[in-house]
């Protein structure tokens, strides 16, 4: 009896927040709940890539990365899989080590991959690479795995394909329409993997079938398992991006952020983060945001300001 009148009353008190007084607690808290809002704020991550941002003779090792998450006042790291010096179980866990004594999460890990191919074969490699990054993603005790849907490859050069807004034609003979099936049929096969390591599959709205909200949720929904979500990019959708992001929202697991100090490598976009921000805590999104800082200055100027611009937007 005693262990449940304490249990009563723990329920029925407030959580308190460290550091605010009593009052500004719950003022804090009523006009959060009357507004239908969380109090929590969203953790914020950074990815290696934007270390890095595929600058030629700039590739930061991934455990540098991590040193500089942690001075500029990160709550996680984002890994970048092609940014990795080995695969081996040494460097898994001395990265996963490295995070452990900052006080880090290695929050997500982010693939390269692809299914949009009529070719059987190239499809079970994309499949057989995928099911190798989540037991990567395992080792490191990473919760969460970027994926792509891939795309036909007529356009070889990606300069080229960021000049024309993403869009490339299939390749002859087929339609977008051909590809969803293959695209789906490889996914699925990689779920047994990801329930069984307990890595979150979160398909990126990217170049491809994930070009627009609408490729992605299509495939989404058909695979229809708690174990393939989405990652919401808030610079892959050149035109119009706000009520893009809102379609994508309910069922969003985790958000990278771009930022474009400099100007941007590609192209630039304004984003209004108090805006995307809002919409997320609409559809109560509690995940990560991680920063893809890719702009021109120097990351060790240009990562603290984005912080600061994603912890006002988010916090």
């Amino acid at each position: 009896m005693q262990r449940r009148t304490f249990l009563t009353g723990a329920a029925a008190s407030a959580v308190p927040m460290v550091g605010w007084p009593a009052a500004s607690q719950g003022a804090a808290q009523a006009s959060a709940a009357a507004n239908g809002q969380t109090t929590r704020s969203n953790p914020i991550a950074v990815s290696t890539y934007s270390f890095w941002r595929f600058r030629e003779n700039s590739k930061a090792p991934i455990g540098e990365c991590i040193d500089l998450a942690a001075e500029m006042g990160f709550d996680g790291v984002d890994v970048l899989h092609i940014q990795m010096e080995s695969e081996s179980n040494t460097y898994l866990q001395e990265l996963k080590r490295r995070a452990a004594v900052h006080g880090l999460a290695l929050c997500g890990f982010s693939i390269h991959q692809g299914f949009v191919s009529p070719d059987k074969d190239v499809r079970q490699r994309n499949v057989d690479h995928t099911i190798k990054c989540i037991e990567l993603a395992y080792a490191m005790g990473i919760p969460c795995m970027r994926l792509n849907t891939g795309r036909w490859g007529t356009t070889k050069s990606f300069d080229a394909l960021m000049a024309n807004r993403g869009v490339e034609d299939p390749l002859p003979g087929y339609t977008d329409e051909d590809a969803y099936p293959w695209v789906i049929e490889s996914i699925e096969k990689c779920l047994p993997a990801a329930e069984k390591c307990g890595v979150l599959l979160a398909l990126e709205n990217h170049w491809g079938l994930g070009l627009t909200p609408q490729g992605v949720l299509r495939i989404v929904n058909a695979v229809d398992s708690p174990w393939l979500k989405v990652l919401v990019d808030t610079g892959n959708f050149l035109e119009d991006p706000y009520d893009k992001i809102e379609m994508l929202a309910p069922q969003a697991v985790f958000m990278q952020a771009k930022t474009y100090y400099g100007g941007g490598i590609w192209y630039t976009l304004d984003l209004d983060y108090a805006r995307i921000a809002q919409i997320m805590r609409k559809h109560d999104y509690r995940g990560w945001v991680s920063l893809e800082f890719e702009g021109h200055e120097d990351p060790r100027t240009a990562v603290p300001k984005s912080l600061a611009v994603l912890r006002k937007s988010f916090g």
